[in-house]
């Protein structure tokens, strides 16, 4: 540095937030988790409301199936909320200059990242969680024998493929993020579109 220049600041504090912008950003915050309350009463309550339907008098591999989906389900939301977390911006600003369908909606999902991992892992992905459980309880006790063995072992079978589905949907998620952000795109462009054209 030469005689006569300007002494950097070295411990220069880094601009704060007015308070206005706290407290709209704490109202936010307070209304985001109002909605997720909601959505997650909601959600579980048809989620209960179905599973019980279709429970209701039918037979084991019925209620197998219907196992797997809400464990796939979970698994499925899981991936969503990770590749939320893990996708890049600029390939969908790029898209969106040249206009390719569901580049826009791309760009809104990774704006809004927290909200989108908050609803894809927090809401669906526990609902999911507790209503597998709760399906592993009534195909337990369909069973034509009772076995704490059997029950130990069908419980043990839900948590591990849940566990072990969500990890490999993780690597998956973080390998593929911008792919599976711009399909989510892409689906939130074609139903976008529907309800316009409905309209």
């Amino acid at each position: 540095m030469k005689e006569g220049d300007p002494v950097p600041k070295i411990n220069a504090k880094p601009p704060q937030k007015g308070k206005q912008s706290v407290k709209n950003e704490k109202k936010s915050n307070f209304r985001w988790a109002i909605t997720i309350l909601f959505l997650s009463f909601v959600l579980s309550f048809f989620f209960n409301a179905l599973s019980d339907h279709v429970l209701r008098g039918v037979g084991l591999i019925v209620a197998f199936c219907v196992l797997g989906a809400f464990i796939l389900l979970g698994i499925i939301f899981d991936i969503l909320g990770v590749a939320a977390t893990s996708a890049t911006p600029s390939p969908f600003h790029a898209m969106a200059a040249r206009r390719v369908s569901g580049a826009k909606e791309a760009i809104w999902l990774l704006q809004n990242t927290e909200k989108v991992s908050s609803f894809c892992n927090d809401v669906i992905g526990d609902i999911a969680g507790i209503i597998s459980g709760a399906t592993a309880a009534v195909i337990i006790a369909k069973l034509p024998f009772q076995s704490l063995w059997l029950s130990l072992v069908i419980t043990a079978l839900v948590a591990g493929l849940t566990v072990g589905g969500k990890a490999f949907g993780k690597s998956f998620a973080i390998n593929h993020s911008n792919a599976i952000v711009f399909g989510v795109g892409k689906v939130l462009f074609f139903f976008k579109h529907l309800f316009s054209k409905k309209k």
